[in-house]
């Protein structure tokens, strides 16, 4: 996995996290579910960086 794409996924699942927690906090169900698929869209960049990984080997 390269460092660079590593290192936006987990900033994505990281900040997806946060503001999927702010939103539900504040009962801002559009804030929650752009946290979500902010996150999932960091959990989807990892999964693509570890299979690209696995073929290298």
């Amino acid at each position: 996995m390269s460092a660079d794409e590593k290192a936006k996924a987990k900033t994505e699942q990281a900040q997806g996290k946060a503001e999927q927690a702010v939103g539900k906090a504040v009962g801002n169900d559009r804030m929650a579910a752009e946290g979500q698929a902010k996150k999932n869209k960091g959990d989807a960049r990892e999964a693509k960086e570890k299979a690209k990984d696995a073929f290298k080997h």
